[in-house]
């Protein structure tokens, strides 16, 4: 039935050709006739195939090819299917068919681009099908199924690069390079076209036929210019372009033949002004400009944002400030709290090119802003404020290590993209590695305008003159023509120069290999005048000596320790003495990579780095499981005791932190412990100094770090995401940490190379750690999570760990007895079950238990327990309360973490009664209590921050809960001793959490005590005390963020106040923490980064920052406004102000926002609080807005919006880091998100904003993503993205529209042809 249906369908087709050809009938009723037979619907399959092989008959006539147009014409036949049919019977014959080929191109120039008029449904689908099989889709792409969006857009790029083929040929110029499989069509195997020409092939008589082939070659490349001039095939060409690259770059392979064959080629120079367009066409389909409707107040807003980096250079303020994220990120690195389980230098990677692409800056721009905000890091604290914080060291470790190193990815990836296939230079951005590196060493050269960031501060001036100094030599042994270049400062001692934080940074990037020693020959870089021939002692370097052999005696290793190591090979050597070196010197090389090197080693810090985490885990000796039982670390004693005494100090580990190696020091540390703390303390070493090491030490050091790189003392459900109301952050907890390291070492491998050896950054080639693998720690972990989660239970009196606690508790007991100041006995509590014997035996009371730390450790809680309820029932004293527990931590400091969580706990639950800090049972904070109040009150107010008073004169003596008391107590009982500094780095995060636990102020009673114990520490401990409001008083937040704002913005927005003396970076930050002391005033900026730690509730500070763009986007809109309605068409320097200002409001919302929370409190942002508020009715003096400044807010709301996305999610393909731990989650928050929009677009929301705003919010928030961040598009739903189209469309954004559905992937491809066909 089928074969005689196509039999009548051929009768007649050929009956309607010869019909056309004799002219019996009009050419419509002849068309129409034809199309009655078409059973399944128009445009038809069947027809097109039929006319087509009716072309391809030997007895077919020209009239067919007249049939073919007015099947086309009238849409009975596809365009797209017949044209795929015709191109490879007509192409591959058109030297020989000439006549065949000029109509085959006159059809393609007329419905090439044509709507195929064929709508979803089993039609459409034959026809897709038929046009793949002459595409030999399945065989050249791989694929067995096209959708129809596929399909369109595979035969504009087909037909394109099938024609620039055949016309290469036809001059002779086909490029060996290019593969056939490059090309859709295969031109073999089709049946020839017959044209009804009876003579001869090689009939040359035919001058007119000659004529035809050489018009043919141009009339291709005409009808190639004509096609990509077309703004739909320039989509169709984009689609390619972002979605099939490795199709796209066939294309650009052409192209580039084209343009290297042009000089040679006669025929292609004639043809040079048409192929000019061809490539100007194709480039601007890559670039894909698109535009909100400029005829609207909003077009206007975005093209201003958008158009290049003239937003951020209006002014000297406004510079400042579309990089303030860069100064609030790096002043926040320097957070003492705040350990980074993802390298900092990652992140800042990321963000540089975040703010690059979103500022639309160029590269130069970008570094030296970076370079700038780094500067103002180190001048913030010239002096250092004595205390426990990060100090001078971190910073200078941020601006010389860890900038460098974040700006390496950059460079070099670029130079990936320049040996890969595509031709950026020619067709695509035009970024390529030597702009970015040519814009590097201009923002280093042009850094020397800011002499006075250029300062060093008094301890960096020997390191800047020195660096000044090496080039002054380097210059002088080149013009000598010395061949010792590199080490000059030996060859021409008398060389002397004046250096300053410029001769730093060149050195810190000379040393990654960023710049080359060419910055030595700069205008100015040495000065003349600061040389100095005078001769001067010449001092050997230590390090000399050292690489020479000297052995690592005591002057020497003082030495090595005060100077910092320049080569990797000298620590190399160190490296191999510490873990094969003779004993003596295995400690000591220890503490020399601790020293100065690891302070001060900017320029190999990274290395230095590299081997201290390596040494953490030593390897086992050659032999050592065929001769020795037990652990291999434990002949590593010695020089594992100086490394974790050596990086104990608060500097040293925020470097550890910097670097991001958190994740690996904590595998490390914890085989240690589990070795260490399953000796008994009698196992010990002598060091090199005749010290004795024992496996008390070892472990305490180690188990204490460990515990630091992690909120040990939280209970477990404060690491969860709660509901509303729920913490702000997500706590580290140790598994996070091992996950971390466990994931970098399964999938991270870095190819980078520095300085020929690997990235030591790069710890992938370790094994993952597990918990379970260590038994001890393992059961430690999770008694204490049940320690601080809930109340101990009893034990039992022959539990081991019941008889383990009766021995310590007898220990505390006889050291009370032998004081004589006991008062009573600590009595067993009903829980604990403890004998209130102080022991069994002589041997127990007498001698110290000889126990492994993990049994002291499990048994430390019921002791605890028992020791704080005899004294709340009044059987054992205050002070003897302290006593012991200064003597159980001098038995085994490890203890120390059980009695801050267990205490920590206990203050949490308020179970206990508050005790009087009146200085006789309990020491009293009278003596200062009132004037840290008064200090701590003078600098939130200088901050723009104002609480009550909480203590006054007169009043009764003030209260802390039994267990707060009994640890404050205990820790001003540790001296400030270097040695002790792995235990005040414990201390110091637990009084801040027990504080914030507590249910009232009790910050300023424990800064009085630590006051008046450490007077030096008054400034810090004031500044420490003044953050505490922040933890539970919102109002005092709110204060606070406000003061943020007006501070940057300045006093055009804000009321007359102190605060808007300065604007912009330096009136957020500040431009000195401490000269001497404290400075008031405080700068709210740093202030708000030391406290938004203290910030508990998601939702109120995701709100209050959001209401607070929105209140200063609405001040602009009235400023904007109140010149009348002239002013849109006279004024646009003044809506170029509006709109850079309203990008200001918005970046430092976006900027407070992510540094209080992380992606919790942006994932927050975008799936409740902006949805909330757009939903949300406003009342009051805010309904008599002007529409400018109902438009403003939605500016503002949407820049924020993605501002803030792009900060903690990346702007494109982004490190291993973020790929692991974010993209699920971007992809969720903007799904939700823009479903959200889609819905209020439609209707299907009630929304409480005004329509204007709506429009402006969803319009630029859509500009925005396919501006700045394209890579998010393709995560959202197909179906979100069609319903986003279509309504702004009915806002007459079509542009916009496409363009969205351009970014969404492969699957929209369907969407964007269906829009434009």
């Amino acid at each position: 039935m089928e074969s005689e249906s196509e039999s009548e369908l051929d009768r007649r087709v050929f009956a309607a050709a010869k019909a056309l050809e004799v002219r019996r009938e009009p050419p419509l009723a002849v068309v129409m006739g034809l199309a009655r037979c078409a059973v399944d619907g128009l445009p038809s399959p069947e027809l097109a195939h039929v006319i087509v092989a009716g072309l391809c008959s030997p007895s077919n006539a020209p009239s067919m090819w007249k049939l073919l147009e007015l099947a086309i014409a009238f849409r009975f036949v596809s365009p797209l299917h017949a044209l795929a049919l015709l191109t490879p019977r007509v192409v591959p014959n058109r030297m020989a068919q000439p006549e065949a080929y000029r109509l085959y191109l006159e059809l393609l120039s007329r419905y090439a681009l044509s709507s195929p008029a064929v709508a979803g449904g089993p039609c459409r689908d034959k026809i897709i099908k038929a046009v793949g099989d002459a595409l030999l889709i399945s065989q050249n792409c791989g694929s067995h199924y096209m959708d129809f969006g596929h399909t369109v857009v595979l035969f504009i790029l087909s037909t394109v690069t099938t024609l620039i083929d055949g016309v290469l040929e036809d001059w002779g110029l086909k490029s060996v390079s290019i593969e056939k499989h490059d090309t859709l069509y295969a031109l073999e195997g089709h049946q020839a076209m017959d044209i009804d020409y009876k003579g001869s092939l090689n009939d040359r008589r035919n001058e007119h036929r000659e004529q035809l082939r050489r018009g043919n070659t141009l009339i291709a490349i005409e009808v190639v210019e004509k096609i990509t001039a077309d703004k739909k095939a320039k989509v169709f060409l984009r689609l390619v372009y972002l979605n099939m690259p490795e199709r796209f770059n066939s294309l650009m392979q052409r192209l580039q033949f084209i343009e290297v064959q042009k000089s040679a080629s006669p025929s292609l120079i004639s043809a040079d002004k048409l192929l000019v367009k061809v490539s100007a066409n194709i480039h601007e389909a890559i670039s894909g400009a698109y535009h909100l409707n400029k005829h609207h107040l909003l077009g206007l807003l975005v093209d201003i944002g958008s158009s290049g980096s003239s937003f951020c250079l209006s002014s000297g303020v406004s510079r400042q400030a579309c990089w303030v994220s860069f100064d609030i990120f790096l002043e926040n690195l320097m957070d003492g709290k705040l350990l980074y389980v993802i390298s900092p230098i990652e992140i800042l990677t990321e963000l540089i090119r975040t703010l690059q692409m979103i500022n639309q800056a160029s590269w130069q721009e970008t570094f030296q802003a970076l370079w700038i905000s780094a500067l103002r890091l180190i001048q913030r604290e010239r002096e250092p404020l004595e205390g426990p914080m990060p100090h001078l060291d971190s910073r200078l470790c941020i601006l010389l290590s860890v900038v460098p190193l974040a700006i390496l990815p950059i460079l070099k990836e670029d130079s990936e993209k320049l040996s890969s296939t595509r031709n950026d230079s020619e067709f695509g951005t035009g970024d390529n590695s030597t702009s970015r590196r040519n814009g590097l060493v201009s923002s280093v050269q042009l850094l020397a305008q800011f002499s006075g960031l250029l300062s060093p501060p008094p301890s960096v001036v020997s390191a800047a003159n020195y660096a000044a100094t090496k080039a002054a030599t380097f210059i002088s042994n080149l013009k000598n023509g010395s061949s010792n270049l590199t080490n000059g400062n030996q060859n021409n001692a008398g060389v002397k120069a004046v250096g300053s934080m410029l001769h730093l940074i060149v050195e810190a990037c000379i040393a990654r290999k960023l710049i080359d020693t060419s910055a030595y020959f700069w205008t100015s870089y040495v000065v003349s005048s600061a040389i100095s021939k005078e001769s001067s002692s010449v001092h050997e370097s230590p390090w000399s000596t050292f690489m020479e052999g000297a052995p690592l005696t005591g002057s020497l290793k003082n030495a090595l320790m005060a100077t910092s190591a320049s080569r990797i090979v000298e620590l190399e050597k160190l490296y191999n003495i510490a873990l094969n070196g003779p004993e003596e010197e295995k400690s000591a090389a220890a503490k020399i990579l601790c020293g100065a090197t690891l302070i001060r080693g900017w320029n190999i810090q990274e290395y230095v780095v590299h081997f201290l985490v390596k040494l953490l885990s030593p390897p086992a000796p050659p032999e050592f499981y065929k001769t020795s039982t037990g652990s291999h670390l434990i002949g590593y004693m010695s020089m594992l005791n100086a490394i974790l005494f050596g990086v104990s100090g608060v500097d040293t580990v925020h470097i550890l932190s910097l670097y991001g190696v958190v994740p690996q020091v904590a595998a490390a540390l914890m085989p240690l412990c589990e070795t260490f703390g399953s000796l008994p303390p009698t196992s010990s070493q002598k060091s090199s100094t005749s010290e004795e090491i024992s496996a008390y030490t070892v472990f305490s050091c180690a188990f204490l770090f460990l515990l630091r790189l992690w909120k040990f003392y939280r209970p477990p459900q404060e690491h969860c995401i709660g509901g509303r109301g729920a913490t702000i952050r997500l706590e580290l907890t140790l598994d996070y940490l091992l996950l971390m390291h466990n994931g970098r070492v399964g999938n991270f491998v870095s190819p980078d190379k520095i300085q020929g050896i690997a990235d030591p950054l790069n710890f992938s080639s370790g094994q993952p750690v597990y918990i379970d693998s260590f038994p001890k720690l393992h059961s430690w972990y999770f008694q204490n999570q049940a320690c601080v989660a809930s109340t101990l239970s009893g034990l039992c009196s022959k539990n081991p760990v019941h008889q383990v606690g009766n021995k310590i508790l007898s220990m505390i007991c006889r050291k009370m007895t032998n004081r004589g100041t006991t008062s009573g006995n600590p009595a067993p509590t009903s829980g604990s079950n403890m004998s209130d014997s102080p022991g069994n035996s002589a041997e127990d009371t007498y001698q110290r238990p000889m126990l492994p730390a993990w049994e002291v450790l499990e048994a430390v809680p019921f002791v605890l327990e028992a020791l704080l309820s005899a004294c709340a029932h009044g059987r054992l004293s205050s002070r003897d309360l302290t006593t012991g527990l200064r003597d159980l931590v001098d038995y085994l400091p490890a203890s120390l973490a059980t009695i801050i969580s267990y205490f920590s706990a206990e203050i949490t639950r308020g179970i206990w009664k508050p005790v009087s800090m009146n200085g006789t049972d309990w020491p009293s904070p009278a003596a200062n209590l009132l004037s840290i109040e008064s200090e701590v009150k003078e600098i939130l107010a200088s901050a723009g921050v104002h609480v009550p008073s909480y203590y006054t004169s007169g009043m009764t003596p003030v209260m802390l809960p039994l267990p707060m008391a009994a640890l404050v107590s205990l820790t001003i009982t540790f001296k400030l001793d270097k040695n002790l500094e792995y235990i005040h780095g414990v201390i110091g995060p637990a009084l801040d959490n027990c504080a914030s636990g507590c249910a009232w102020p009790s910050m300023p009673i424990i800064g009085s005590l630590w006051s008046q114990k450490v007077h030096r520490w008054h400034n810090f401990i004031v500044f420490s005390c003044s953050r505490s409001p922040f933890s539970y008083d919102k109002e005092a937040i709110t204060q606070l963020v406000r003061s943020c704002f007006s501070s940057f913005l300045g006093s055009s927005l804000t009321s007359s106040s102190h605060l808007t003396s300065l604007r912009g970076v330096n009136g957020l930050l500040g431009q000195a923490i401490s000269d001497q002391g404290v400075r008031l005033p405080i700068a709210p900026g740093f202030l708000y980064l030391r406290s938004c730690r203290a910030f508990h509730d998601t939702h109120f500070v995701s709100n209050l920052i959001l209401e607070m763009v929105i209140e200063f986007a609405h001040e602009l809109g009235k400023a904007w406004s109140c010149g009348g309605p002239a002013r849109l068409k006279s004024s646009r320097m003044s809506l170029a102000t509006a709109a850079a200002q309203v990008r200001e409001v918005a970046t430092i919302g976006a900027s407070l926002l992510c540094i209080a929370g992380g992606f919790l409190i942006v994932q927050v942002l975008y799936e409740e609080t902006l949805p909330t508020s757009m939903l949300s009715v406003r009342e009051g003096k805010l309904q008599d807005l002007s529409p400018t400044a109902r438009i403003l807010q939605g500016y503002a709301m949407a820049y924020m919006l993605v501002l803030s996305g792009a900060f903690v999610w990346g702007v494109g393909d982004t490190s291993p880091a973020y790929t692991s731990l974010f993209s699920s989650k971007r992809a969720r928050a903007v799904g939700k998100h823009m479903d959200f929009v889609a819905r209020m677009v439609e209707g299907n929301v009630t929304i409480g904003c005004d329509p204007a705003t709506l429009k402006a919010y969803v319009s630029c928030l859509v500009s925005l993503l396919v501006g700045f961040v394209p890579t998010w598009v393709p995560a959202m739903k197909q179906d979100t993205l069609r319903r986003l189209a279509s309504g702004l469309r009915g806002w007459h954004e079509c542009d916009l529209a496409l363009s969205l559905l351009e970014r969404g992937g492969e699957d929209a491809m369907t969407s964007v042809v269906e829009s434009l066909l």
